[in-house]
This record gives structure tokens, sequence and C-alpha cells, in this order.
């Protein structure tokens, strides 16, 4: 009898505790939100994916630093990047000021990150197909949205301010390039990773865009960083082509970096990681 109810207590206990972890509630956890606009400019919506300092307070007077990654989709770089963001802004780090993180989805970034060119005979002698460039040449448009549309919807609705940061790799490299070039006042702080400059087979390198490059005046940092120069070795000499034209610009802050054990599709991370502790070098306990 007292084994049957130490087997029935022990059974009813079982059952408790089991029933109990059962009924954990849960929650959700929030990285961001994604809202969409309407762009005249791009004729077409676009999802903005937005992520808020910890400490944002919706009716204070306190705005932000804005960084945007034109590959900023949920499925692209925005979540590994925000937690970079996130991890360098914490008080304890405090490399980087608390900021706003606004990631742009993707909708064609290989017409929207490229500039005209009179012939594409150049993507088939990279190695490329035509058929990856049905549409190409947006990217005066794209940096238009950005500048006339986006910049004023985050700086209206989500108190972002005017020091700004952009982020790209690859396809989203030569963009920044060419904002650097045509519009370097744009932003304060350039992270230019693994860049496409091969694109318009290296117009963003002649000397026309050289000197535009070393007559920068406004005081800017740039970051550059390319992966294992065995796997596309143009690619890594045109980004370090591009760190020895800038480095000459004494009012740029320039720091490049190598990764010979990254390729070109894993750079991104650590490379932001490095690009931030370069143009950032203190933190919290370093002061």
């Amino acid at each position: 009898m007292k084994k049957t109810q130490t087997l029935i207590l022990s059974t009813f206990a079982l059952l408790t505790a089991f029933c109990s972890f059962g009924q954990i509630s849960s929650t959700p956890i929030t990285l961001g939100t994604s809202d969409v606009i309407e762009s005249k400019i791009l004729n077409e919506k676009r999802t903005i994916n937005i992520y808020l300092p910890q400490d944002y307070v919706a009716n204070d007077t306190v705005t932000y630093p804005v960084i945007y990654i034109p590959d900023g989709g949920v499925e692209e770089d925005f979540i590994h990047l925000v937690g970079i963001v996130r991890f360098n802004t914490q008080p304890w780090i405090a490399r980087f000021p608390n900021s706003i993180v606004v990631g742009i989805e993707n909708t064609n970034r290989r017409k929207d990150f490229t500039f005209p060119v009179k012939s594409t005979d150049f993507i088939t002698k990279e190695g490329f197909s035509l058929e990856h460039f049905p549409q190409y040449g947006g990217s005066d448009n794209y940096i238009s949205f950005m500048e006339k549309e986006l910049f004023p919807y985050i700086e209206k609705n989500y108190k972002g301010n005017k020091h700004r940061t952009i982020i790209g790799e690859s396809l989203a490299g030569l963009l920044a390039t060419s904002v650097l070039i045509k519009q370097p006042t744009l932003f304060d702080n350039y992270l230019i990773i693994s860049p496409s400059l091969w694109w318009g087979e290296e117009e963003l390198l002649n000397a026309k865009n050289t000197k535009l490059l070393q007559s920068i005046k406004k005081k800017t940092n740039i970051y550059i960083a390319a992966p294992n120069k065995e796997e596309y070795i143009k690619m890594h000499d045109e980004a370090v082509s591009l760190y020895d034209k800038l480095k000459v610009n004494k009012n740029l802050n320039v720091a490049f970096d190598y990764f010979p054990n990254e390729l070109h599709s894993t750079v991104i991370h650590q490379a932001v990681y490095s690009g931030l502790q370069k143009l950032y070098p203190k933190t919290a306990y370093s002061k």
C-alpha cells in the first residue's frame, strides 16, 4: 500500500511539474520595427527596418545619430549589424554613441547601387553574366531617395539627427564610394567593405574622381576593408587603391583592414566591428 501511495504521489508530482513547465508564458523578443514608405523618386514602396537605442524616449528632446544600411533587409545585414551597434553603444562600452539603425530592404540592388555606363562589356570580362544585370545604373536616383525622402522621414518620425553613417559591402560598397565622391557631406562615417569597384571598369578610381576625393574638405571618417586577396585579387587591389587615394587628404581619417581569413561573402561582420574599433578606438574604461 505504501509503495502504491508513493508511486501515486510521485506520478502526481511529476505531472504537476510537467503541467507547470508547459504553462510558462512566453513573449516575443522585439528588435525593431518595419515601416513602408512611398518613394516618388524611386516610384515604388520601400520597406525600412528601424532599430531604436535602448534609452530612446519618443517624447523627449534628444536626437540620435543614424546608421544607414543599404543592404538592410531582415534577411540581409540588418539583424546582425544591429547586434554590433547595440554592443558598442552599451554604457559600459560606449565606443560609439547611441544610434538609430536604419536598414533599407532591397528590391533590385544591382540597379540601385550601380551608376550608368556606356558599355556593359566589362561585366562578362569580370566573369559575371549579363543576365544578372537586366537593370542597372540607378544609383543617382537611390542617393536622391536617401537624401530627399529617407533622411527627412527618419529625422521627422524617429528623432534622427544629421550625424550619419553608411555601411556598404560589395555593390553597397560601390554605392557608398559613389556617395563619397559625389556628395561627401551626406555622411560623417563611411564603412566601405569589399567594394565592387570593378563596376564601370574602375571608373570611380580614375583621375577625375580621385581629384574629387582628394578635395573633400569636411572632416570625415572612412574605413575600408578587403577579404582574402586570393579569392579575387583585383577586388583586393581596388580596395587598396581607394585607400591610397584617400589617405593623402588630411581632412579624412582613413583606416584600412585586410582579412586574409575571410571571404567576400563572410567579411562584413568582422569588418564592421573592426571599423568601429578603428574609427572610435576609446571605450568607457579607456577614456
